[in-house]
């Protein structure tokens, strides 16, 4: 009796600490210092209501914005609650017949030369809201002639929006794909 009563005290004990007060300080020191990201990193639009997370991609379909890095969650593209990658290895034959279709949707969009894996492979999560700025560049081309505006107006724009590597060593340079889409849909409703 005795072990079972301190085996229940220790469980009681670490569910209040486990439980409630370590998560409860770990939140109050991520809101106290990292409030933006603490709250989902929400993104708004120009209307200041939120239109995402420069955290989860999005889809965009339309030719006048930047496409994402494709999507592989389940039941619908970026799909937080099922985030994961496809598990398709380079030689499953639907796997294949995936990316030559996606390939084939971006030259047939405008898109020339060779197109960089990040717009044809899924990320492991399903839900990159980031592409590389080489991906974002052979998409400048459709953008600019479909919202009427020089490449070198989109291409400023898309300067403005890469973010180099973090501490100048760390991940790659990268384009988050809502706030670009967002800048270039301000610029357009000036």
């Amino acid at each position: 009796m005795k072990d079972i009563r301190s085996a229940l005290v220790m469980f009681i004990l670490f569910t209040i600490i486990c439980g409630g007060i370590y998560p409860s300080v770990v939140t109050g020191i991520a809101n106290a210092v990292f409030p933006k990201q603490a709250q989902g990193s929400f993104v708004t639009g120009k209307d200041h209501r939120v239109v995402g997370s420069s955290l989860i991609g999005q889809p965009f379909s339309d030719a006048k914005y930047f496409w994402p890095r494709p999507s592989a969650t389940v039941d619908f593209g970026y799909n937080s609650m099922a985030s994961g990658g496809s598990n398709s290895g380079p030689t499953n034959p639907e796997y294949l017949k995936t990316v030559a279709e996606r390939v084939k949707t971006l030259h047939d969009a405008g898109a020339a030369g060779s197109i960089p894996t990040a717009l044809v492979q899924a990320s492991g999560s399903g839900l990159d809201p980031d592409i590389s700025p080489e991906a974002a560049r052979i998409q400048v081309a459709r953008v600019a002639k479909v919202r009427g505006m020089t490449a070198e107006q989109v291409e400023r724009i898309l300067a403005a929006h890469t973010r180099e590597r973090q501490l100048g060593f760390l991940g790659e340079p990268r384009v988050n794909v809502l706030e670009l889409n967002l800048a270039l849909d301000n610029r357009e409703n000036r």
